[in-house]
């Protein structure tokens, strides 16, 4: 399985991914510029803009990742040698999702790098009465790396149920989308206004609530940009939360791809 995930890096870099990385991080370079419009919230803004930026790159990472990765080993019948060594399909898929999680992983290092460099040149142009708490930006960039592993996960349990790379590409950027905005509707149900909705439509929203992720948990910009002290214990519940739903996620990915009939 290991040899899998080393693969998988490799396949990766020999797409050169992170080249494209570095090249698309170089856009943080022109963040100062920018926040320095602001004038009297230099630092906050480019905090905002740096983390805004990296979490679109890490989207598209994950989406083009999680949803064709997969895919393009069984189109291009990769898959077939490597599941004739004695290798079960469930350690070959783990091992590919492993993969494309540690690329996520080292690309959001890379990013956070980056923005570290950032953030010190614009603070530096109007300095802020508001310290940068520095591991909050590292806080945010790590959760936003588990929130898009997490979303690698649901693609990878998409691609094994489709034969085309439309179902994983598009179906993980609508739970994305619907994963994104869960609390808010879930918050709108439970307020005053929400009690007029009828029954069903209340019960089938919580129901939804419960089985899609929460991708707005794993959100730390506010902290980040202002400050704003972070709750160990909700750390630790954001963290519990993102092993259980990925090990589900995958587990339910292997049995679906082991009962795959592939031609």
């Amino acid at each position: 399985m290991f040899n899998v995930v080393r693969v998988t890096i490799k396949g990766i870099g020999r797409d050169r991914v992170f080249q494209g990385i570095f090249l698309v991080s170089l856009l943080l370079l022109f963040v100062p510029a920018v926040s320095s419009l602001s004038m009297r919230q230099v630092t906050e803004l480019s905090i905002t803009l740096s983390l805004s930026l990296i979490s679109f790159i890490l989207l598209l990472l994950a989406v083009s990742l999680g949803g064709t990765s997969l895919w393009k080993d069984l189109e291009r019948r990769y898959s077939f040698s490597v599941l004739g060594l004695p290798l079960t399909r469930g350690q070959y898929l783990i091992g590919k999702f492993c993969g494309v999680a540690l690329s996520l992983l080292v690309a959001g290092l890379i990013l956070w790098g980056v923005m570290s460099v950032v953030v010190v040149y614009a603070s530096g142009i109007y300095p802020s009465s508001r310290p940068v708490v520095w591991h909050y930006l590292f806080l945010a960039v790590f959760y936003d790396v588990l929130k898009y592993i997490l979303l690698v996960a649901i693609a990878f349990l998409f691609s094994t149920v489709s034969t085309s790379f439309f179902l994983p590409i598009f179906g993980t950027i609508s739970i994305f989308w619907v994963g994104s905005a869960s609390q808010e509707a879930y918050d709108f149900i439970q307020s005053s206004s929400g009690q007029s909705l009828p029954h069903v439509v209340r019960l089938a929203a919580r129901g939804l609530y419960y089985i899609l992720p929460n991708f707005s948990a794993f959100d730390l910009k506010l902290n980040a940009i202002y400050g704003v002290k972070v709750s160990s214990s909700g750390l630790l519940l954001t963290l519990g939360y993102f092993f259980v739903y990925t090990a589900i996620t995958i587990f339910i990915a292997t049995v679906l791809f082991s009962r795959r009939e592939l031609k």
